[in-house]
């Protein structure tokens, strides 16, 4: 039973932080709510964010409440997982902050490979589709760089696969380091 709620809370949890970090994003690179992925962000995150922007008003560059909101909803699943799987412990705050950092970390880079992924998928499939601008404003900066280094090769942008590879480097690394955050938490 607590594996079953367990799986429930992190799937919500992580979608919602998700599209919190997705709408601060899109703030951060002038995107606006006049395209179907930000009315999709804003409609799907609004009831958190919202109500946190009274404390936190959005600066021109960083939307601050939405990233407050992730962290917090990062938070409260740490909370929960020590709860479920701590055997009765009491959680340690800067335990439970930290792993909450990690799984903001984690699903982040979860969001920009599902990014990349659309992207691509959209390339070949339908490059004219309403929200194929979006999701290229959305990956330019994380594919500029790797565009100016590595050329077309046969015709072929490789730049997806190499962000990819780093990607999934980057998440073998905090895996690696998870059950030291695990245990300071549980």
């Amino acid at each position: 039973m607590s594996q079953t709620l367990w799986l429930l809370l992190e799937t919500l949890a992580s979608l919602l932080a998700s599209a919190c970090v997705l709408r601060a994003y899109m703030n951060w690179a002038g995107l606006g709510a006049r395209n179907p992925i930000g009315q999709f962000v804003i409609a799907v995150t609004d009831w958190l964010v919202r109500p946190l922007r009274s404390v936190l008003p959005a600066t021109r560059s960083i939307d601050w409440a939405s990233l407050l909101g992730a962290l917090l909803l990062s938070v409260l699943l740490a909370v929960f997982y020590v709860m479920i799987f701590g055997r009765g412990r009491t959680p340690a705050f800067g335990a439970v902050v930290l792993l909450a950092v990690f799984w903001l970390i984690k699903w982040t880079l979860w969001l920009i490979t599902a990014l990349l992924l659309l992207g691509a998928v959209l390339s070949w499939v339908n490059p004219h589709a309403p929200i194929a601008p979006t999701v290229d404003a959305l990956t330019r900066p994380f594919l500029g760089p790797i565009r100016r280094v590595l050329p077309l090769i046969g015709g072929i942008d490789l730049s997806p696969l190499v962000v990819l590879l780093i990607i999934q480097l980057l998440l073998t690394l905090l895996h690696s380091t998870m059950p030291a955050f695990i245990a300071l938490a549980a």
